[in-house]
């Protein structure tokens, strides 16, 4: 990575939570901007960036500036630019955040179709259902720690769910902090 970040970065996309985008372009301006950033053509930048425009149902909005997009509008648009340029490795974190369902849907397809082309998704999420859902090896981190690392059946373990084996896993088993708020639904005001 070092040694030479721009061979590195041609072959990474990246999706960060809080992305920062260039707002005063429109959705179709920042993706022709980000092809020819990694080195396509105009052409091809241009191509590509209808294809994913249409797929992730942003083309009636590429003409907008993406400051007025919505927080899912965002997140598809950051993931158009993080694929534009085809890399082997994509890097993704919290990609289903603040994304309605519809598009989730959306999302989840685009990646499916990349993984089984075999390419590779590093993604990040609070949400084990989704992990369970879509990855096929998993990595459990807290507090800057790698806790348990391999297939979701090794790391589930015994437990019946990743949610479960995670709790565990980061310490949180047993924690009840909510029976402290026994008032709490009960009706009455004080």
């Amino acid at each position: 990575m070092w040694r030479d970040p721009v061979a590195v970065k041609a072959r990474i996309g990246v999706l960060p939570e809080g992305l920062r985008l260039f707002e005063r372009l429109s959705g179709r301006e920042l993706l022709g901007y980000s092809g020819r950033l990694r080195g396509l053509s105009g052409a091809e930048a241009d191509e590509r960036a209808a294809q994913l425009l249409d797929v992730l149902d942003l083309a009636g909005a590429q003409h907008k500036l993406v400051v007025d997009y919505s927080t899912g509008m965002r997140k598809k648009i950051g993931l158009a630019a993080a694929l534009l340029h085809n890399p082997e490795v994509v890097f993704l974190d919290e990609p289903f955040e603040g994304v309605d369902p519809v598009s989730a849907q959306t999302i989840r397809g685009v990646l499916e179709r990349y993984t089984a082309s075999g390419a590779t998704v590093v993604f990040s999420s609070h949400v084990m259902e989704l992990v369970e859902s879509l990855c096929d090896w998993v990595a459990v981190m807290a507090a800057g720690r790698i806790r348990a690392t391999g297939t979701l059946a090794e790391v589930r373990g015994e437990h019946p769910t990743l949610q479960a084996a995670f709790l565990e896993l980061v310490g949180a088993r047993g924690r009840d902090s909510a029976s402290r708020l026994d008032w709490l639904g009960g009706g009455a005001t004080r």
